[in-house]
């Protein structure tokens, strides 16, 4: 993605300069959160974040987006990616959907690894799981490739609304929308959905033409930055590729309670004060890595 994200703004640059433009750079994930507002009409969501670079639970708080959870290796995307490949699954129209296809036939749920930490999943261990012993299964007929589709998905998004529900809750929270590419997989959306009916809250979620990576988005947060008066001067429009959304060196990891005194969580409930920021012009500006 290095290559791609260099050369757009190099061109934004160039645009700006040549016609006199304000420079306007848009988080990519703000990009999702704010079409997924816009288009379910959520108002102060909890966020289940969920793509092929990043899975993450995030709320809004005083102008900050503020993450809650994380994957502390690979995103939940890269894991069905990977998946499809140790199985052969098409990448045609993506893994990802073949996978939910599959998985809809699967009949039997095997056992896999299960790696929640506290507000943090893991999923490099269920997918070195399944690199490991899938071949043999399924050599010996112990379970079929739709089974193995089925468990994998039903493991995966249990540990995600594991957490999402773990967030709603210390936020006390009534809503929760779900974006990113993997957030048009209809078995999260029920799953999520029956965890919001048993909270008493609402559950906000789109399909894919609004899930997947889209101009739109971008378009949307840029215009709603635009308009709030946001600017990115050209001496700040740099970037460095970075996948995942984290707080830079410069700023404290803040463990606070919503009313500010620090404390230490049983279940390591963090504040992470993230340099990327919305629309509002008292907010702090976007995170130079993060900003195109």
């Amino acid at each position: 993605m290095g290559a791609p994200l260099a050369s757009v703004a190099v061109v934004a640059r160039t645009v700006a300069q040549l016609w006199n433009k304000p420079l306007v750079g848009v988080n990519h994930c703000i990009g999702h959160i704010e079409m997924g507002r816009l288009i379910t009409g959520a108002i102060s969501p909890t966020v289940l974040y969920v793509s092929g670079g990043n899975t993450q639970v995030i709320s809004y708080s005083e102008h900050r987006y503020r993450i809650f959870g994380e994957t502390i290796d690979i995103a939940v995307g890269n894991c069905l990616d990977r998946f499809a490949r140790v199985l052969k699954i098409s990448n045609d129209p993506s893994p990802g959907y073949n996978i939910e296809q599959m998985a809809k036939r699967g009949k039997k749920l095997v056992e896999l690894p299960y790696t929640v930490k506290g507000m943090d999943v893991s999923f490099s261990g269920i997918l070195s799981f399944i690199e490991d012993v899938a071949q043999k299964m399924l050599a010996t007929g112990e379970c079929t490739p739709e089974d193995l589709c089925f468990s994998l998905q039903e493991t995966v998004f249990a540990m995600l609304v594991e957490i999402t529900e773990r967030a709603m809750a210390h936020c006390g929270s009534k809503e929760a929308l779900i974006v990113g590419g993997v957030g048009c997989n209809v078995r999260l959306q029920e799953m999520m959905a029956a965890m919001c009916q048993e909270r008493g809250a609402q559950l906000f979620a789109t399909d894919e033409r609004f899930c997947i990576d889209n101009g739109a988005m971008i378009a949307q947060a840029g215009w709603e930055m635009f308009q709030a008066g946001h600017r990115t001067p050209l001496r700040e429009s740099g970037i460095t590729q970075s996948v995942a959304l984290r707080p830079s060196f410069s700023e404290r990891l803040l463990l606070l309670t919503p009313g500010g005194e620090s404390f230490t969580s049983m279940y390591r409930w963090a504040w992470r004060w993230c340099s990327i920021s919305s629309f509002f012009p008292s907010s702090v500006s976007l995170r130079q890595g993060l900003s195109m």
